[in-house]
């Protein structure tokens, strides 16, 4: 095997784990929306939280990106 493919493969596999953190968001949104449906009055807490979880997880996402690029281009 040669150095391309298997920084192809290495990509690759840092890029399966960005599937958690989009699975980890479309709950938490899903969640955002039932919470703010059975009570409006707490729309402002629950969106604010949900930002900040949104942040952390979608940090995850990048996270594993930057390895996917790092793979490929630096190693």
């Amino acid at each position: 095997m040669d150095m391309q493919t298997a920084k192809v493969i290495a990509a690759g596999l840092a890029v399966v784990a960005v599937l958690g953190p989009g699975i980890g968001l479309g709950i938490l949104f899903g969640n955002i929306i039932s919470a703010i449906g059975r009570n409006p009055s707490a729309a402002d807490a629950v969106k604010g939280t949900g930002l900040i979880y949104f942040a952390l997880i979608e940090a995850l996402a990048l996270f594993a990106l930057g390895m996917a690029f790092f793979f490929i281009y630096a190693v």
